[in-house]
């Protein structure tokens, strides 16, 4: 259902004149025929009906009719002469109520929302009235400008573990390559490793076809379910390199899997210590997971984060290339080479 224009347009007899004049010039420019007959129109109080039922197009957005309607009140030679309306000057009172209404709690807005979008904090400024018309970008403007920002927040964790900071200073130390104060040697790695669970596995009915001329790749839409499977990923934090596996689920013996087909490839098998960087896991808590790895490679040394300390290996769980890749694992062949995906 059609709104009813929030603007009352009064023409004199000679304003008429001029618009009727300046819309039935089609050598003018476009815009400027388009402007005069959005205003005789809208002050006819027929916008709406003419644009329905005439010409079958939807009727001129807000901005639009506000545009032409800003012009003409500056005066009707603006539309003529003016490219482009000058944006409407708001008063810093406004700014001041559009601000507060930005730190309102929605459910007192009779909004069951848990926060406000800029489009509802635009809507919601319109419908009380405190301007007729103004656009996202504005109110985004504004907000953005302000010291504080109250209306914006951030997850945040906090630290549980009483000895939070020097557990995680270790974790930083080895990403810089020092341990208990010396520097790393050539011959020694850091290695990051975690698992991601309940991973969909997927398998297309029918084989992707590949590009020909003329023909981009053709992918099966349907495809069959082949349960929830785990990821588990090791990543050389210095070398950028990234070996990884699917198991259909986690446990002592997926993880020593992961660890044992990294400890076979060189380097890592005649290093002098490597530093596998570990959350405490079911699979690898505590002292126990330390010694056993310990027991099947010697070189190996288990280290520990907080609770509340990722390590950089979640950094490929979470990217957008990832995240497209590792829906798809396979039975057949669930190890995964260096650099490599589901």
């Amino acid at each position: 259902m059609p709104r009813e224009s929030p603007f009352a347009i009064v023409l004199s007899k000679e304003e008429r004149v001029a618009l009727e004049a300046q819309a039935r010039q089609y050598t003018s420019p476009y815009c400027d025929v388009v402007r005069a007959k959005i205003v005789l129109l809208a002050a006819e109080g027929s916008l709406q009906r003419h644009y329905r039922c005439s010409s079958g197009h939807a009727a001129p957005d807000c901005q639009q009719v506000a545009q032409a309607i800003r012009l003409r009140a500056t005066s009707w030679p603006g539309v003529a002469t003016s490219g482009r309306a000058s944006c409407p000057l708001f008063a810093p009172s406004v700014v001041v109520q559009v601000k507060a209404l930005a730190c309102e709690l929605p459910h007192r807005l009779q909004l069951p929302l848990s926060r406000l979008s800029l489009s509802e904090i635009r809507r919601e400024v319109i419908t009380q009235g405190l301007v007729a018309e103004i656009s996202g970008a504005t109110l985004w403007r504004w907000l953005s400008a302000d010291a504080l920002r109250p209306w914006q927040h951030r997850s945040w964790i906090f630290p549980r573990d009483p000895d939070f900071a020097a557990k995680a200073g270790r974790i930083l130390d080895l990403y810089d390559r020092f341990w208990q104060g010396r520097p790393l040697s050539a011959r020694e790695f850091v290695i990051s490793a975690d698992e991601k669970s309940s991973i969909q596995a997927r398998r297309r009915k029918q084989p992707t076809l590949s590009p020909a001329p003329g023909r981009s790749t053709r992918v099966e839409h349907e495809y069959f379910r082949e349960g929830a499977w785990t990821y588990l990923a090791a990543g050389d934090v210095h070398r950028a390199k990234v070996f990884g596996r699917c198991e259909k689920k986690t446990g002592i013996a997926p993880v020593d899997r992961l660890i044992g087909e990294v400890m076979s490839r060189e380097p890592y098998q005649s290093a002098r210590r490597v530093f596998w960087i570990m959350d405490n896991c079911s699979a690898h808590r505590g002292q126990k997971a330390v010694d056993r790895l310990r027991s099947q490679w010697p070189n190996v040394v288990l280290v520990h984060t907080p609770s509340t300390l990722a390590g950089s290996i979640r950094l490929r769980f979470t990217s957008p290339l990832f995240r497209g890749r590792y829906s798809r694992p396979t039975t057949s062949n669930p190890s995964m080479s260096s650099n490599s995906g589901c």
